[in-house]
């Protein structure tokens, strides 16, 4: 049989144009009338297509149907309806023969004409004029019947169980049958569980979604679509959402056994989208595990992982009263029993913060076995610069992982007893190299302060040399970042230090009188105060700047950025948590600069800083000994006996200045401290950010337009060069960023690319313009598939 619909079907039709067009072809099944078809009697005993009417109406101008009054949805009684076929309603208008669908009404009833009930009998003659769509056994169409039949239906493996059938209505109640295309529904058979698929594309998801706010689920959720999901449920997940409810659930989910591991997989990529369910699974109790604990079963339970929490945050405690050797290898006991934990969801969710820190106490422990070796600054320096900053790294970050007072007590407890053992060492050391050498001698890699054109300084006070390795990792974006180190002033303070390393050093000097640190104007013997300082800078040509401004980049200019060390004095140990935010603030600074052309950017410091949990240790020093006292050092009066540990100032040897042996403070009770004589206070960093390439490109290259076609995107560029190419980033200076399937070559200044992944589309991106080098000479902001 050759029917005009079985050969739309072929053509990659949808189930509902297939029956559009089965309807309409039904037309010409009338052999008795010379004239056309009246109309097309759809009659439907079961009411199964009732819920396709407002489609089908979509792609049928012709189909109306019998019912309750709206003529705006052409439905109406058959009196009414003979008028609208009749064309004498103006407001209904029919295209080509209509089609009349009587829900609740059976073709055999209409054929009897003389039962036929009243309300019908105006419909009835247009059997005779027109022609009934049924099925050759003169049976209505039921869903199923179409979709299987091969004698005017569409031929399709379907499943007869009472499952498919009720699963066929839903799906066609729920408004997503007909919008299968018949082509791909060849050769496979239609069953429950494909057609639950349609309904519930996603039923781990909405098993999430229940979870998280079980009424609301209900609420939103049609009928059918929570029969579906109780099913799907059952069947999937053994488990009844109404009978067990969600604590049930929240058990299955912590267990994560069979299907439940897919549940527990997306709870992990996406927890945040479902916030209520951490609560539920809180409840749930971890199962027994015996002497030997298997830890890897208990990671889907928040109380297993809250009670390892309590007993890390005990042994942590118990560190306070050890020895160093002894509170190492507890710390290296507790990472091996607890440093599993940070690969469990509630790491991710910030709830293991004892465990996070621990990752950091362990290399603390380990590391601060080994000390700087050498017999001189230069060779202690050398030794730090390898590998000792890692140690101060590590506590930085561990005191980073915690925030309530009780973790940060723990935390604080463990540090101080590996810690402060290893940072009293290596200042010692120094201090007998610096007492052997009556100073501290320039190190073979410092430099001259004076600097080239093209070059800015910036100044960050208190830029400790293990962040500055930090900000050299977040620095590679802009450019080539190098970093090298030097001895600041002693004292190492911010008076001192700031001139130490500015570009006008050469022509600053101190006298006896400057108990302050705070040195003068060689010329004139003027204070160098701010004022006074940015006139120095103007006088030797460098551009003093303030904040947001970027001055000449074909000169040399100097600017401050960050606020390290007065937050360090403020918070105390709250700067190691707040230590991410500092530093934003110096690597806005520096892009700014970048941006306005700026060849090479010099990041200097003053000093670094001491940080301890519990504070420093007190060291005496007589106050009537001192001119001035500092936490860690101090000016003695001319009539003072000098201490162990004195030396001259560097910007005038007459002022002799006391130092704290060890890291001790004069202050008691100080967190942060500098002024004194440690690897930790005296070897500064000084990074060289390179961005001259990338600057002198950038102005020759423009981006003349961005359109896009879809996912295909096609860039014009003004000014470009052999070697440079086009990618569409998230982020303009990283490559990982990337949204494109492949970084494509401007070719005559053109290039056109797509985006991998339809899942971006309408999401804001960035075209950028890359050197041969990889560096970004230009971006632009777009749409992802939008102009």
């Amino acid at each position: 049989m050759s029917t005009e619909h079985e050969r739309s079907s072929s053509q990659f039709i949808t189930i509902g144009a297939a029956l559009a067009a089965a309807l309409q072809s039904a037309a010409k099944g009338n052999s008795h009338a010379a004239a056309s078809a009246a109309a097309v009697l759809w009659p439907d005993k079961e009411g199964q297509w009732q819920a396709a009417t407002p489609s089908l109406k979509k792609l049928m101008p012709s189909l109306c149907e019998l019912g309750a009054y709206n003529p705006d949805e052409r439905r109406g009684p058959a009196v009414w309806l003979k008028c609208a076929l009749a064309g004498s309603i103006p407001e209904v208008q029919l295209a080509g023969v209509p089609v009349v669908y009587l829900s609740g009404v059976s073709r055999a009833e209409l054929r009897a004409i003389e039962s036929c009930p009243r309300d019908l009998q105006p419909l009835a003659e247009l059997q005779y004029r027109g022609a009934f769509w049924s099925q050759v056994n003169a049976k209505d169409w039921t869903l199923g019947a179409f979709l299987a039949s091969k004698n005017g239906g569409l031929g399709l493996e379907v499943a007869q169980d009472k499952a498919t059938q009720e699963a066929l209505l839903q799906t066609l109640q729920a408004g997503v049958l007909l919008d299968q295309r018949v082509d791909e529904l060849r050769g496979r058979t239609i069953n429950a569980e494909w057609l639950q698929g349609l309904l519930a594309p996603n039923p781990t998801r909405d098993l999430l979604l229940w979870m998280n706010a079980p009424d609301v689920a209900r609420s939103q959720w049609s009928d059918v679509l929570w029969d579906v999901f109780t099913k799907r449920c059952k069947l999937d997940f053994g488990f009844d959402p109404v009978a067990d409810g969600v604590l049930v659930a929240a058990e299955r989910l912590a267990h994560a056994e069979g299907k439940w591991a897919a549940v527990a997989e997306l709870y992990r990529d996406s927890y945040s989208s479902f916030p209520n369910i951490f609560g539920l699974l809180a409840k749930v109790q971890p199962p027994q595990m015996g002497l030997f604990p298997d830890h890897g079963l208990l990671a889907g339970y928040p109380q297993a992982n809250e009670q390892s929490e309590s007993a890390l945050r005990y042994a942590l405690s118990a560190c306070a009263s050890m020895m160093a050797p002894q509170a190492c290898s507890a710390v290296l006991a507790a990472e091996r029993e607890h440093g599993l934990r940070r690969a469990w969801l509630w790491a991710s969710m910030g709830r293991s913060p004892l465990a996070e820190a621990l990752g950091h106490l362990a290399l603390v422990a380990e590391r601060s076995s080994l000390l700087p070796i050498g017999q001189t600054p230069a060779d202690l320096a050398a030794g730090y610069q390898q590998s000792g900053w890692q140690v101060d790294q590590a506590a930085l970050y561990a005191l980073a992982c915690v925030h309530t007072k009780s973790d940060l007590d723990a935390v604080g407890a463990a540090l101080r007893a590996m810690y402060l053992p290893w940072i009293e060492e290596t200042a010692r050391r120094l201090q007998e190299a610096v007492k052997k050498e009556g100073g501290l001698p320039p190190l073979s890699t410092e430099k001259a302060s004076g600097l080239g054109v093209g070059t800015c300084t910036v100044f960050v006070d208190g830029l400790r040399y293990d962040v500055a390795m930090q900000l050299q990792q977040r620095l590679l974006t802009l450019g080539s970042a190098n970093i090298s180190a030097r001895w600041t002033s002693l004292p190492t303070v911010t008076a001192s230090g700031k001139a130490w390393c500015s570009p006008v050093a050469a022509h600053i000097a101190g006298t006896v009188a400057d108990t302050e640190f705070e040195p003068r104007v060689a010329a004139d013997g003027k204070p160098l105060s701010g004022h006074n300082f940015r006139k120095l800078l103007t006088d030797q040509g460098v551009q003093p700047l303030d904040k947001h401004e970027t001055g000449d980049p074909q000169g040399q200019a100097w600017t401050e950025a960050g606020d390290l060390d007065h937050y360090g004095h403020e918070h105390g140990l709250r700067l190691a948590r707040d230590l991410d935010s500092q530093l934003d603030q110096v690597v806005e600074r520096v892009a700014e600069l970048a941006e306005a052309g700026w060849k090479h950017i010099r990041i200097v410091t003053d000093h670094g800083w001491l940080l301890m949990p519990g504070g420093l240790p007190k060291s005496e020093l007589a106050k009537h000994q001192t001119e001035t006292r500092w936490g860690r050092c101090a000016v003695l009066k001319d009539s003072a006996y000098g201490t162990p540990l004195t030396f001259g100032w560097d910007w005038c040897k007459d002022v002799q200045v006391a130092y704290a042996p060890g890291v001790s403070s004069f202050i008691a009770g100080a967190e942060y401290a500098h002024g004194g004589i440690s690897l930790q206070e005296c070897l500064v960093p000084v990074l060289q950010l390179d961005c001259a390439g990338a600057a002198k490109a950038a102005a020759a290259v423009t981006i003349q337009s961005v359109t896009w076609k879809g996912l295909r995107c096609t860039v014009v560029v003004e000014g470009a060069s052999p070697g440079q190419r086009v990618d569409i980033r998230s982020k303009a200076a990283l490559a990982s960023s990337s949204l494109a399937a492949s970084v494509k070559p401007l070719e005559g200044g053109k290039a056109s690319l797509a985006v991998a992944d339809d899942e971006h589309m309408g999401a804001a991106a960035l075209v950028v313009v890359l050197s041969a080098e990889g560096d970004v000479l230009q971006k632009q902001v777009t749409t992802v598939g939008g102009n």
